[in-house]
């Protein structure tokens, strides 16, 4: 499974088959959650116990970013992209066949685990091949991909389980995940001359460099903010009496209005300085989970949704690109802590956030989530602004 060798690789925008492995990885993450309810039914299992095949899922893919930022650095991106979906197609495919929970999350968490080295390889095979100049637009075209994957998980996910079977929902993404590891073969891999040998130097280089410990520590509040409490969004609404299918339909606006928004950063990033659309991008966190505190109904949520989607795409490609160029010779592993800090984030989050949900406080959470997102804008756009500063000088 080797990948061609190449010299030299230079590219204005992310290979297809990278975007197409992107999408069939968000798709694969954001699908289960529909599902869940006919899971437990099929299963004869509580819903309370079906989670677990979810939540296994989710802990596996952030736990293991850091494996694969390291391995990515050590023997190449593309061999690492191709084993990985190879391993979740397997994994994918023997999830689909699991008779019990126990093994269906144990398949869950292996495919997790798997489909968790995709994106952030992918960013990282970007960062190794697209100039600096170009990046930011190259990386909103891969979030695109990603973004397309989410709004399609959540609204065929579930309709595909109720239709044909949520067996077939498994086996779908594993498929196209065998394919897309199948169709990179002909990736050439990037150089990575001058990049130090050894797990010890990656991890050093790493975890010692101050700004790339500041850029972790954004996306670990990025992910809190976002991603943490934009899954209460549904249950706040199925709790001021709209029905559950109603209210997975109205959060479609987070993956509309990211791929929407990501079009157009990719027009902006430019002729906008990154500090600026990081300001964008917060704004519009603000703005959503005010409008969300002030009033919960399926307009206001939908629009909070969609603003979302938006300020994920400003801010968040943003931090991406950041996290690329800070510590160059070792891309892969800072990548994989930069995605291990965003979903540790979620975690801490959503786990926090848990008592004022059960108690119906969701005015209070989505308050708080806008109270947090402006300092974290205000500290992402001035310490980016400063790095540019530094970099320049």
């Amino acid at each position: 499974m080797d990948a061609a060798p190449a010299p030299t690789v230079s590219l204005a925008a992310p290979p297809l088959g990278v975007s197409a492995a992107s999408f069939v990885s968000s798709f694969d993450r954001f699908a289960v959650s529909p599902m869940l309810v006919v899971i437990a039914t099929d299963l004869g299992v509580p819903l309370s116990a079906s989670v677990t095949a979810a939540s296994g899922y989710y802990l596996a893919y952030g736990l293991t970013q850091p494996l694969w930022g390291v391995l990515s650095d050590r023997f190449g991106r593309v061999r690492v992209m191709r084993g990985a979906l190879a391993g979740a197609a397997v994994a994918g495919l023997v999830s689909a066949l699991m008779p019990a929970l126990w093994a269906l999350v144990a398949a869950r968490v292996v495919t997790g685990a798997c489909f968790g080295a995709v994106i952030p390889t992918g960013l990282t095979y970007v960062g190794d091949t697209v100039r600096p100049a170009l990046r930011q637009r190259a990386l909103t075209d891969l979030m695109s991909a990603t973004a397309l994957g989410t709004a399609l998980a959540t609204g065929l996910g579930g309709a595909l389980a109720g239709l044909v079977s949520w067996r077939a929902a498994f086996t779908v993404p594993a498929v196209c995940a065998l394919a897309c590891a199948l169709a990179l073969r002909s990736l050439p891999e990037p150089p990575r001359d001058g990049a130090p040998a050894g797990v010890r130097r990656f991890l050093g280089l790493v975890l010692g460099h101050r700004w790339a410990l500041l850029v972790f520590a954004l996306a670990f509040a990025e992910g809190a903010i976002i991603l943490g409490v934009m899954p209460f969004l549904a249950p706040a609404l199925e709790h001021s009496g709209v029905a559950a299918a109603l209210a997975g339909l109205g959060i479609t606006a987070y993956g509309i209005g990211l791929w929407a928004q990501a079009r157009l950063v990719k027009r902006l990033s430019g002729r906008w300085p990154a500090p600026l659309l990081m300001t964008v991008g917060g704004a519009q966190l603000v703005a959503g989970f005010a409008l969300a505190a002030a009033r919960v109904n399926l307009v206001t949520v939908a629009v909070t949704a969609l603003l979302l989607g938006g300020g994920w795409s400003f801010l968040h490609s943003s931090l991406q690109t950041w996290a690329t160029s800070v510590v160059p010779r070792a891309r892969g592993t800072t990548i994989a802590f930069f995605a291990a800090a965003l979903f540790v984030g979620s975690a801490v989050s959503s786990w926090a956030a848990g008592p004022l949900a059960e108690a119906g406080r969701y005015p209070l959470l989505f308050g708080l989530a806008a109270a947090a997102a402006a300092p974290l804008t205000a500290v992402a756009a001035l310490t980016r602004r400063r790095y540019g500063g530094v970099r320049a000088g």
